[in-house]
């Protein structure tokens, strides 16, 4: 069963091994970025999904199941983004 958290700042979403779903941006503006990091604390080493832009009112999909990640989902934002990230 899926799990969400709303953010609209960086957060750690799960601190412990799983599955990232998807991500829907509600809203985005101000040079907004997100960037998805494997990590159950603030540290940027490996890396999920690359910095990219979002556009507001868009879902992201991971298909098969999602992204498999050992240590933990962290979601690094910039500028102004409002997300509901979806995880298990």
């Amino acid at each position: 069963m899926a799990n969400f958290a709303q953010i609209t700042a960086t957060a750690n979403i799960k601190p412990m091994g799983g599955k990232l779903k998807g991500i829907f941006v509600s809203a985005a503006s101000s040079t907004p970025t997100i960037t998805v990091y494997d990590s159950a604390a603030a540290t940027t080493t490996r890396t999920v999904l690359s910095v990219f832009t979002p556009t507001a009112a868009t879902s992201y999909v991971f298909p098969l199941d999602g992204i498999y990640v050992n240590d933990g989902i962290y979601v690094v934002i910039s500028g102004t983004v409002s997300a509901t990230i979806i995880f298990e």
